[in-house]
């Protein structure tokens, strides 16, 4: 195995999400942020979110006449 071609790894990296939930794991960065974590991620709270982009949610609509 080669010497000194190994990144840094970190056994106290934090993870940062977006909901401000912080908890602490192994990387080969000392801090993560990220969007989704299992405190917020909709498949494990069962709290259903459309995500729209660029009005994709008010043409389906429309043009299938579904009401909000």
């Amino acid at each position: 195995m080669k010497n000194e071609i190994h990144p840094q790894f970190y056994t106290d990296a934090r993870v940062i999400c977006s909901c401000g939930n912080i908890f602490i794991t192994g990387s080969t960065k000392q801090e993560l942020r990220v969007e989704l974590c299992g405190k917020c991620h909709p498949f494990y709270t069962g709290e259903q979110r459309i995500v729209d982009t660029e009005g994709r949610v008010e043409r389906l609509r429309r043009r299938f006449g579904i009401k909000p």
